[in-house]
């Protein structure tokens, strides 16, 4: 990092490299943002590897809008902490640490004080949003981040800092629901997609005890999906599937944003059986609700954890020896990895290696 001039309240402040959408829709460009000086209760983290989520193309191209520009999107970040604040009790200097959607939140609210900092009506992205002091957060494809130390996770010995990256969305995104619902022993859960949440899915759902099936539109990936942990795989795309699964899971995590005729995914649940969305897609569903009241069935949505379960899920996952699969890539091939991205072409998470900014 080095040293820029001052800002218009004379405070101090830091630029790093960065890759950065200068506008809405525009390819990311290598460029320098500020970061905040350490405060008393902040970590300085080294970014040593930033995973690519899909969210972060929407983000942008502006389609969820309305985007904040220079955006530097990136919020599953691993790295290591480089400096602390004189009051901050969490990290020390060379200490394993990610970083996942959320930098802040009230602290103060039910949600907050329960554990569920998520679901923060007041809380800040890590990028794409503004700080309390109301100056632009700028996420993960940059060189280093400040961030309170309440909000950096502690990645364990177990995983590899490049495939730790993914678990910090993409992994927690998947051991909410599982946990929440109970995915064990005796449990039969199905992962909906097989990209860079389902694949994580099956790991997970596989460590906890579950029988894992995966459901996904072909069966391309079926030698993949057996690797990683699934007992199952079945193509959506042959009609057969729905009739011999039939009343067969317990929970069925559905990660694709592409609308389901869920109806039919309805009908694979067992009675009182959940089906939990973590895929958004962008068009209104239809439902016919008696496929939700015969058999007494749940459609939920679900989305990451708040901080004590985030760092759960990485403690379990370093226990049972869980990373992401992933495809490591330099800050010149982003544009191209969005692409890919949007082409289903990757297995099954690409991750910036920072070093390259």
């Amino acid at each position: 990092m080095t040293d820029t001039t001052l800002s218009p309240t004379t405070t101090p402040v830091t630029s790093v490299t960065a890759y950065a959408a200068l506008a809405a829709k525009a390819p990311l460009e290598r460029t320098t943002v500020p970061r905040r000086p350490v405060g008393e209760h902040d970590v300085l983290i080294e970014i040593k590897y930033a995973g690519i989520c899909h969210s972060d193309i929407h983000q942008a191209r502006d389609e969820w809008g309305p985007g904040t520009y220079p955006m530097v999107p990136g919020h599953e970040i691993a790295g290591v902490v480089t400096q602390v604040g004189s009051g901050v009790t969490k990290h020390t200097v060379g200490d394993r640490v990610g970083v996942g959607c959320f930098v802040d939140s009230c602290r103060e609210c039910e949600q907050c004080e329960a554990g569920l900092e998520q679901f923060c009506q007041n809380g800040t992205a890590t990028y794409n949003d503004h700080g309390r002091d109301g100056e632009p957060t700028y996420g993960g494809y940059s060189t280093h981040v400040v961030v309170d130390e309440g909000y950096a996770l502690r990645i364990p010995e177990g995983i590899a800092l490049d495939e730790a990256a993914p678990l910090l969305c993409a992994g927690i995104t998947l051991y909410s629901p599982l946990a929440y619902w109970q995915a064990g022993p005796g449990k039969k859960v199905a992962i909906v997609g097989m990209g860079g949440l389902g694949h994580m899915g099956v790991k997970i759902a596989h460590a906890m005890g579950a029988e894992v099936t995966v459901l996904s539109q072909s069966l391309r990936k079926q030698d993949d999906g057996l690797r990683l942990g699934a007992d199952h795989f079945y193509a959506t795309s042959d009609p057969q599937t729905f009739e011999e699964l039939a009343g067969t899971f317990d929970l069925i995590v559905s990660t694709v944003s592409a609308p389901l005729d869920f109806a039919a995914y309805l009908g694979l649940l067992k009675p009182r059986g959940v089906l939990a969305n973590v895929g958004a897609p962008a068009e209104p569903i239809e439902l016919a609700l008696f496929s939700l009241i015969l058999g007494n069935k749940t459609l939920a949505g679900s989305q990451i954890g708040g901080i004590a379960e985030t760092q759960e899920m990485l403690d379990f996952c370093a226990s049972h020896g869980i990373g992401a699969e992933i495809e490591t890539i330099r800050g010149e091939q982003i544009n191209e990895a969005y692409e890919r991205v949007l082409a289903s072409d990757v297995r099954y998470r690409f991750v910036i290696d920072t070093a390259t900014l």
